[in-house]
């Protein structure tokens, strides 16, 4: 097989190496692939010696990967490459012995990584990690890609990190036992260990965790325990709006319908109803699949929620205005809905004031019948010189009537015997009753 050979020495300057990170740089990777193993680290290991930036290493040792391992290149399987029977220039071999190859390869490369954080690619690890897991390696090898992608793991893809479990005794698809270990790393790391890294980290670890709980919430073999342990593993203050993780039970209690009434309190414990958006809300207020007491608190904050901005709205217009106290505040146009009622209760009220007005009327005609009528037939006694008895107690009656007018009169009562009093009175005078004493 063509091997390349350095002149004088199996090294790059630093100066060189610097310079191949501008227009030559793919060249001299192409050349550097045709290199064998053995050469190839001390290459590696002589240029990261005369102080070669590590990103350039990193991208070269990727590189390198990607053209003899296709499972470790990024475009894989659509973009093919070499196979490490070609690298080593014999024929086709048993799979035994290219598994234990493929093993050796990971390792070795594992070991020659740059250890400056940042210095490879995310993607690019969980592809060897998941590599790694799938030939065996040594735990030591896999120990420490664990640490480098726990170290950037929210420049990690959803399609990356869904890494599937080659362990015999786990039951799921996907290793969500690997996923959980990843975050919980990458948690102590940057809230225990005070990491330098900014609060949009945990933003995106958040977002990338619930995006993948709810790929992995359709396999029927993943537990809730499993499920519960990944969702609560990021502190309260990681996820700015928790539609995610709403989306991800929701899911798993589709793809899980035998979940008992307590394990679905459990599951909606772990979001926070305050934390949803106007969609999600309305979507969980009629899910059917979560208990009763979560759609209660999430109608409840939503209505918070209004409340809170109507005070805001109200305390903000409020402060705009200069002179509250002088300048009144607009009449607000009604609506079509508002008007039709007004309108409707104006012309109530004017029916019922016509049919007070009406009743009033009768019974103003009534009395003045009932008043006509005793003074015809008084008019007809007084007339012959005689009264009957029935006129005497009627003048008694009219005399005792006016006693207690007199007496009601310093009091200024107004009833309707007082009224109909009046109106006897009107009509008697008063001469009549002395020419009948």
């Amino acid at each position: 097989m063509k091997k390349l050979t350095l002149p004088g020495s199996a090294t790059l300057s630093a100066v060189k190496a610097q310079e191949l990170a501008g227009a030559g740089a793919d060249c001299w990777l192409n050349d550097a692939c045709i290199l064998d193993m053995d050469y190839f680290v001390k290459t590696v290991v002589a240029n990261k010696a005369k102080g070669v930036r590590p990103d350039l290493v990193g991208s070269i040792v990727s590189h390198y990967a990607s053209k003899w391992l296709p499972e470790l290149a990024e475009d894989f399987p659509e973009k093919g490459g070499g196979t490490l029977a070609e690298f080593e220039g014999g024929s086709p071999e048993s799979a035994t012995a290219s598994w234990m190859k493929k093993r050796f390869f990971v390792e070795t490369l594992v070991g020659i990584l740059p250890p400056e954080q940042d210095s490879v690619a995310c993607n690019f690890l969980l592809r060897l990690l998941r590599t790694a897991n799938m030939v065996g390696a040594e735990p030591s090898c896999r120990l420490e890609l664990e640490k480098r992608v726990s170290w950037q793991l929210e420049q990690a893809s959803l399609k990356e990190l869904m890494i599937p479990s080659f362990s015999h005794t786990c039951g799921t698809l996907l290793d969500i036992e690997l996923v959980l270990r990843l975050v919980k790393r990458f948690v102590s790391f940057e809230v225990e260990g005070g990491g330098s890294k900014s609060g949009a980290a945990l933003i995106k670890v958040a977002k990338l965790v619930d995006c993948y709980l709810a790929e992995a919430a359709v396999d029927m073999n993943l537990s809730i325990g499993e499920f519960m342990a990944l969702a609560s593993v990021l502190p309260g203050q990681a996820r700015s709006s928790d539609d995610g993780l709403y989306r991800a039970i929701d899911t798993y209690l589709k793809a899980h319908p035998n979940v008992t009434k307590l394990e679905r309190k459990k599951l909606c414990r772990l979001m926070d109803s305050r934390k949803l958006s106007p969609e999600a809300s309305l979507h969980a207020a009629q899910n059917e699949r979560l208990p009763v007491r979560a759609v209660i608190q999430v109608l409840f904050s939503e209505q918070t929620k209004l409340n809170r901005h109507l005070e805001w709205s109200g305390s903000f217009s409020g402060a705009r205005s200069p002179k509250p106290a002088e300048l009144e505040p607009p009449a607000r146009c009604l609506s079509k809905r508002e008007a039709s009622v007004q309108q409707a209760e104006i012309r109530k009220l004017r029916e019922e004031l016509a049919r007070l007005q009406s009743q009033c009327g009768s019974m103003q005609a009534q009395i003045e019948r009932m008043s006509e009528k005793k003074s015809k037939g008084f008019f007809r006694w007084k007339k012959i010189g005689l009264a009957p008895s029935s006129v005497k107690n009627t003048v008694g009656v009219v005399e005792r009537v006016d006693e207690v007018e007199r007496v009601e009169a310093s009091f200024g009562t107004f009833t309707p015997v007082n009224m109909k009093t009046r109106l006897v009175k009107g009509r008697t005078p008063s001469r009549w009753r002395k020419s009948m004493s």
